[in-house]
């Protein structure tokens, strides 16, 4: 697929930098949509024909975290934001809620395009795919992310709300340790306390016993000692 067939929607409550964008993607050969909030960005992806969104968080009404998690019901377009905001706390918000990619403002046009060539390939290769939603994991395990729904060997597998939570998060994070404290503060979004990390091993525990073939050897979830979580 040659550039000028893939559409890139800029979504930026600043038209200086969407002009900036719109000039560096045009200058690739992309063909430039663009959004002045998180609503209209929600708005062109479920009107169809986005292969990418760089997406800002903080404007007006409907901020890039809100309008992502939305995009998310129903769409798997690569998502990387380009913002200001850059403490981990920020970041982790924005990966929490469907993110593929972040990028602080200020950035160079090399490292933007290399972000941006990156998620277009990998999304290039499944889209198109029937099942471009549907994630094979380790121990027959496999996740639905537009439904948000879990299959262990081909069969529903019921989970409660913390649990999915905690699950789809790891995902989100899948390869990386996930801290004890980050996974509890993103599924409870409050501020952990000694008792949290107790919550957090009881549901990992829950999870264990419906997805792993062997809980006490897991293959999926694995414990990073002294640090965390990870899904494998």
């Amino acid at each position: 697929m040659e550039n000028k067939d893939i559409r890139i929607l800029i979504t930026d409550d600043e038209a200086e930098i969407r002009n900036i964008l719109r000039i560096l993607l045009s200058k690739k050969g992309y063909s430039i949509k663009e959004a002045s909030c998180g609503a209209e960005a929600v708005e062109a992806v479920m009107n169809g024909g986005i292969d990418l969104v760089l997406m800002d968080i903080m404007m007006p009404h409907m901020s890039g975290i809100e309008a992502t998690a939305k995009i998310r019901e129903f769409s798997t377009v690569p998502i990387l934001f380009l913002t200001a905001k850059s403490l981990d706390s920020d970041k982790q918000s924005a990966y929490a809620q469907g993110g593929d990619d972040y990028l602080t403002k200020p950035f160079s046009s090399f490292e933007l395009m290399l972000k941006v060539e990156s998620l277009l390939r990998r999304y290039m290769v499944y889209r198109g795919k029937e099942d471009a939603s549907i994630v094979s994991l380790a121990d027959s395990v496999e996740a639905d992310l537009k439904s948000k729904t879990v299959k262990k060997n081909g069969e529903p597998v019921s989970l409660r709300d913390k649990e999915s939570e905690i699950f789809f998060y790891l995902l989100s994070n899948r390869g990386q340790t996930v801290d004890t404290v980050q996974l509890y503060e993103a599924v409870w979004q409050e501020k952990a306390m000694s008792s949290s990390a107790n919550n957090v091993m009881v549901n990992i525990l829950n999870l264990r016993k419906k997805l792993e073939t062997d809980p006490s050897d897991p293959k999926l979830i694995k414990t990073v000692w002294g640090r965390g979580y990870r899904l494998e």
